[in-house]
């Protein structure tokens, strides 16, 4: 097998360095690490193509590669074989700012996107925190703190070009913004995690860079209340950009780990975005609103550098927690309607207290969307299964109050065990669909659901 890829795709592009084979045997997650039998670097569709077609002559496992920074295992090669790295594959295919479209390879980043397309005064506004490849995002339907506003990957794609198990290249959408032709396959492959195909090109749509952009932040007492005060906002029919709850216990780990004083107490953070006489009117109302809730240190700001800093104990809140020695990390990342969400975001606090793990809550409360973040000791049995079972009665909770266990994540390893519970039946249904675009299973092995 590795003979006939380098003589038909050249040494350059196959490696078996002891470097590249440790680097794509994991991502940022906390499953365990497998190395492939060799990477593989495609500079284009074609080379994608001759992969396949060798891998489906062989039966040898092929685990597409990003970023590597997901959170639940998708990259990882549990069966070895080729992990297939889009480094190389990181260019703009097509651009349309009139259009307020762009086709891109899959190794482009959301950074990288967003460099290119900022000078024609249009961004793309998913953004998971991490600088992830679009291809990724797609994978795994990613979406993340402007999802209250812009919902998640699945929502922005307009085409996808994937290679098959066979070699065979298909489209899955076209550049109109609807289309009621045919079935929805954008929405089959978006989420997929390389289970049904490797994307090859992704059209997404593009937005205007708004003109004007407001932060705040104001605290409650009880992680309960924001929540509450959240779907307030929601109720209110303001379209704000961003929503973000972090709790006290987050907010003391980042005040010890960058020396800040924030208060330590549980925080609603937003982001007003568009024409700067809405965005200060709705900035008020919302202020109001939170009043009403009983909101404490409401502050508000405008400039770049103040949105920032004002944003701080958001955005550094995962590296707060990471840096602490000894410890690696898991988390839930459930999802749940609306009114539900209190009621979530208490049990997670409650079930971290009860384990005795540091930890906190936070999250996306403007769709739905929370996590948890558990330290645990990987080497102490008895911390990892306190870890274990948090994050497992988090899951099979917000399944029960109509949610799902992983709202942007995605299943990978980590998630198999509950896609019984969340689909019932259907889960045979996608074995079937599984089974039709990779009767061989060569694609991306192990992952999504049990077989």
């Amino acid at each position: 097998m590795l003979k006939g890829l380098i003589e038909k795709l050249g040494n350059q592009k196959v490696s078996q360095s002891e470097s590249e084979l440790y680097r794509h045997s994991g991502d940022e997650s906390s499953h365990t690490r497998v190395e492939p039998d060799f990477v593989f670097f495609p500079e284009n569709v074609e080379d994608v193509v001759k992969v396949l077609q060798l891998a489906n002559e062989y039966d040898v496992p092929v685990t597409p590669y990003g970023a590597g920074s997901g959170l639940e295992g998708q990259a990882i090669p549990i069966n070895k074989g080729i992990s297939v790295n889009f480094d190389q594959m990181n260019k703009v295919v097509e651009f349309f700012p009139e259009d307020l479209m762009i086709t891109v390879e899959p190794g482009m980043t959301r950074l990288q996107l967003n460099e290119y397309v900022n000078k024609h005064g249009l961004y793309f506004p998913i953004d998971p925190g991490a600088d992830a490849s679009i291809g990724g995002m797609v994978a795994t339907n990613a979406s993340g703190t402007t999802a209250v506003r812009y919902g998640s990957m699945r929502d922005q794609v307009l085409d996808l070009e994937v290679v098959l198990a066979n070699g065979s290249i298909i489209h899955t959408g076209s550049k109109a913004k609807k289309s009621s032709s045919g079935y929805h396959l954008n929405g089959i492959f978006t989420g997929s995690e390389g289970t049904l195909g490797i994307i090859t090109k992704v059209t997404v749509k593009l937005h205007g860079i708004p003109e004007k952009v407001l932060a705040a932040r104001c605290t409650f007492e009880t992680p309960g209340e924001c929540a509450e005060a959240a779907q307030a906002v929601l109720s209110s029919g303001i379209q704000i950009m961003r929503m973000e709850l972090v709790d006290a216990e987050s907010i003391k780990q980042v005040n010890e780990y960058g020396n800040y004083t924030f208060p330590e107490a549980h925080s609603l953070f937003f982001e007003f975005a568009g024409s700067p006489n809405i965005v200060e009117e709705e900035a008020t109302v919302v202020e109001e609103l939170m009043k009403e809730f009983g909101c404490k240190n409401w502050e508000h700001a405008n400039s770049s550098k103040e949105r920032i800093e004002l944003w701080k104990a958001r955005h550094e809140m995962a590296y707060a927690y990471k840096h602490i020695k000894g410890k690696v990390s898991t988390g839930s990342d459930s999802c749940v309607p609306i009114s539900k969400l209190a009621e979530m975001v208490v049990f997670g606090r409650k079930l971290l207290e009860e384990s005795g793990l540091v930890g906190g809550v936070f999250g996306h409360v403007g769709d739905g969307n929370f996590h948890t973040l558990v330290m645990y000791d990987p080497n102490n049995s008895v911390e990892v299964e306190k870890a274990e079972y948090t994050n497992s009665q988090i899951a099979l909770k917000a399944i029960k109050l109509g949610g799902t266990c992983t709202g942007e994540h995605g299943v990978g390893l980590g998630k198999m065990k509950y896609q019984v519970a969340e689909h019932g039946e259907a889960v045979e249904l996608m074995k079937s669909v599984k089974a039709l675009f990779d009767p061989k299973g060569i694609l991306n092995p192990g992952k999504m659901f049990y077989i």
